[in-house]
């Protein structure tokens, strides 16, 4: 009798176990692991000591949300490395499920097929309103028509004024709707030899240049369907000749960045990022000290906007991804959720690719928070109408490639003193036979 019992309660026992440990491994079983690729630091190329605060705050909400599921990321691998990284990734067949997307792997990802087209699961999510993201930032995530990637994070480039210098001139600080005539104006009365040893002290501008000017020239700066860049379209012409004009200025002297850092130059192209990163503390200390400064809105041509360039930190999600539903609601909370958009004001130097988180009160009081006592925030409608409307370059392969020679080639043109019409008729011709080798 007590042999049997013994022998009844061992079998209840090994059931018990048996059970406990089937339950154990069930659960590891029903876990779920989505990888995430993502690089360290600031895309803007500033420093950032938070990036990881803002994903690991963003992972933390995904996974309390969705039990079961956990998101997994490789910590330390810097944005000039990451490109490699996922290289090597895609050739392991151990893509992430959804990862940053460089802005030169865009193109090629897309054509290769290595994002998913998210058009399907955009027109069958409800929840999801395209109209909810500044429209520059969400078309820079398109490629031939199709959503391949969304913005996680955007930049538009401003222009820096030194209002201190224009002060000493009584020159007031321009309005959004100034125009080419009205810039040229004022850094012909800045540009000048203050001490009198026959060299100019002050000048208009620095690192203003003829991309800058064709932006807002009131032309279209490639052809999207042919992959072209028409150099001979009178709006890029009229660009190159204004800048002739501000280059004439000068006298032939070359201004230098030590010039702007003393004070002595009016405009800088200045991204919106180094715009955060230098009127905050610590970084507020290590430049542009010497003057008082502010941002303000590009010059318009006569047929052109006050319009300038807007960088997109692209997402993407594999196309080979087994947890499709998964990585969607990730990429979509990333992207689209108001208060992880938020953390962009937070921890980065970025903007928010939503239009009602940017145009918040609460986004222009975090800006503030960290800025001298009477400094003035940017306005924050003026921030939303430049990353509205602004200008996203081509990502093509050959067109960074064809810019550097075009930079090259108008260099030389202003310097020469050349004609500028007949000049690109010549740059153009040479330029659409490289191309057409390229195909």
């Amino acid at each position: 009798m007590k042999g049997w019992k013994w022998t009844l309660g061992l079998g209840a026992a090994v059931f018990l176990l048996a059970g406990f440990l089937g339950c154990i491994y069930k659960y590891h079983e029903k876990e779920i692991v989505l990888e995430f690729g993502m690089f360290t630091g600031s895309n803007w190329d500033v420093a950032s000591a938070s990036s990881f605060v803002m994903m690991d705050k963003a992972i933390a909400k995904f996974e309390e949300e969705h039990p079961g599921v956990r998101i997994h990321y490789y910590s330390g691998i810097s944005k000039e490395d990451y490109s490699e990284w996922c290289a090597r990734k895609l050739l392991e067949g151990k893509m992430p499920d959804v990862f940053m997307v460089p802005d030169t792997d865009f193109n090629l990802y897309s054509s290769l097929g290595v994002m998913k087209n998210l058009d399907e699961l955009i027109e069958h999510d409800a929840g999801f309103n395209r109209n909810d993201f500044f429209t520059t930032a969400l078309d820079a995530g398109k490629y031939d028509g199709h959503q391949c990637a969304l913005p996680y994070e955007t930049v538009p480039v401003l222009l820096f004024v030194n209002k201190s210098l224009l002060a000493k001139e009584q020159i007031e600080v321009p309005g959004e709707d100034w125009t080419w005539d009205d810039m040229y104006e004022i850094c012909r009365k800045i540009t000048k030899d203050v001490n009198g040893d026959g060299l100019l002290d002050q000048f208009g501008t620095y690192n203003y240049s003829w991309r800058n000017a064709v932006y807002t020239s009131g032309g279209r700066f490639y052809d999207g369907d042919q992959q072209q860049l028409p150099f001979t379209d009178s709006h890029v012409l009229d660009a190159i000749k204004y800048m002739k004009r501000l280059n004439d200025l000068n006298q032939g002297q070359s201004v230098t960045q030590e010039d702007f850092n003393k004070g002595n130059v009016a405009f800088m192209p200045l991204t919106f990022a180094e715009y955060r990163t230098y009127k905050t503390y610590p970084y507020r200390i290590k430049k542009y000290t010497k003057f008082q400064w502010d941002c303000i809105t590009f010059p318009a041509g006569k047929e052109g906007e006050n319009r300038s360039r807007v960088d997109s930190l692209l997402m993407g999600i594999n196309s080979n991804t087994k947890h499709e539903k998964l990585a969607w609601e990730f990429l979509k909370q990333l992207t689209g959720n108001e208060e992880m958009q938020m953390d962009i004001f937070r921890y980065s130097q970025g903007v928010s690719v939503l239009k009602s988180v940017t145009g918040s009160a609460q986004a222009a009081a975090i800006i503030q928070e960290d800025m001298d006592e009477g400094e003035q925030v940017i306005n924050s409608s003026l921030l939303y109408n430049v990353i509205e409307n602004g200008v996203i370059e081509p990502k093509y392969q050959q067109y960074e490639q064809v810019m550097s020679l075009a930079d090259g080639e108008i260099s030389k043109i202003l310097m020469e003193n050349r004609n500028v019409d007949s000049s690109m008729k010549i740059f153009q011709r040479s330029i659409t036979k490289y191309l057409q080798q390229q195909r």
